[in-house]
């Protein structure tokens, strides 16, 4: 008789263990000359070495199921365990599965642009209204990037710039004023992958979620490098970031010209960056509009009303010049 650990490293154990460990006590029903026992991310087994063999790889499709999908059930471990190949829906363009195993899909056809695109360049700006599913879209690429092992990390991040609001107002340390701005990101992650694995990554600083100002002087090997609410940059933060971009790395810059809140004083780097860049080489630019947005469709009706008054006001201003 010998003994073996097996360390579960890509998944929550609680998702592969299932509720009340009902997947676990499955596994051990189905191999019943082992004796297994679970801890952590620790699975401890006994017993004979041919039967410990094919359990181990048992184990390890279990896991990369469980891996890719985020769930684990009773008929798929059924299946994978007698050697059969899981019964699983066909769902078209699934980017990666959220955490409670639903597929996420582009939802409009500038988000299936953007998910194709990224498969063919490594620099890419996605520039639509609010809702239009850029930002989520652009962190499921890069979440099934890690998944897949392309990369090694995933870095998110934001100009820390004011919408109305006073960042020195705010109470805490800079984590905790910064922290607001990157909650969109936050909210976003912890839809694709589960909490304990979450946490476990950002602190080993695999995923990194930090203010603009903390790129400098940093060169970003073998990661999807996104950068949100680009349009607040200005000309030299953005210079900077899409400079930051090293070997193995790709780049998402996301932005939404209708909600620029730098000082008028000040031209934002996205709107000049998009002029600079077109028709550069490895570069692809998205336009998502209205019709890609996927929140209530009182954000559509929102976003018409305010273009039909921001059309007023410019003709309004041109009657008067005249």
């Amino acid at each position: 008789m010998i003994e073996k650990h097996i360390v579960l490293e890509d998944i929550d154990p609680v998702i592969f263990y299932g509720v009340n460990n009902a997947n676990i006590q499955m596994i051990k029903a189905l191999y019943p000359k082992l004796r297994i026992v679970a801890r952590g991310n620790v699975i401890k087994v006994m017993g004979d070495e041919e039967e410990m063999c094919a359990f181990e790889e048992s184990i390890v499709a279990l896991e990369k199921h469980c891996a890719k999908y985020n769930s684990l059930k009773e008929e798929v471990i059924i299946d994978i365990i007698k050697g059969k190949t899981p019964q699983i829906e066909k769902t078209g363009d699934t980017i990666v599965f959220s955490v409670t195993g639903k597929p996420i899909v582009p939802r409009s056809e500038n988000q299936l642009k953007l998910v194709k695109e990224y498969e063919k360049n490594d620099m890419l700006f996605a520039i639509g209204p609010a809702g239009s599913g850029k930002t989520y879209t652009a962190i499921a690429l890069a979440v099934r990037s890690l998944k897949n092992k392309e990369i090694k990390k995933i870095i998110l991040s934001r100009p820390a710039v004011e919408a109305g609001e006073k960042l020195g107002f705010l109470p805490g340390d800079m984590k905790d004023k910064i922290d607001p701005y990157l909650q969109p990101l936050y909210d976003a992650l912890q839809d694709m992958i589960p909490a304990a694995k979450l946490k476990e990554y950002m602190e080993m600083n695999v995923i990194q979620i930090a203010p603009l100002a903390f790129m400098r002087g940093r060169t970003l090997n073998d990661a999807v490098v996104i950068l949100d609410e680009a349009q607040n940059t200005t000309t030299q933060q953005i210079k900077m970031f899409l400079t930051r971009m090293g070997m193995n790395t790709k780049m998402i810059v996301t932005g939404d010209m209708t909600q620029i809140d730098l000082p008028s004083s000040q031209k934002s780097g996205l709107v000049q960056a998009l002029h600079i860049l077109k028709g550069v080489k490895g570069i692809s630019f998205i336009e998502l509009n209205k019709k890609d947005i996927v929140r209530h469709k009182l954000v559509t009706q929102i976003v018409e009303a305010y273009e039909k008054f921001e059309e007023r006001q410019k003709e309004l201003k041109t009657t008067k010049e005249q």
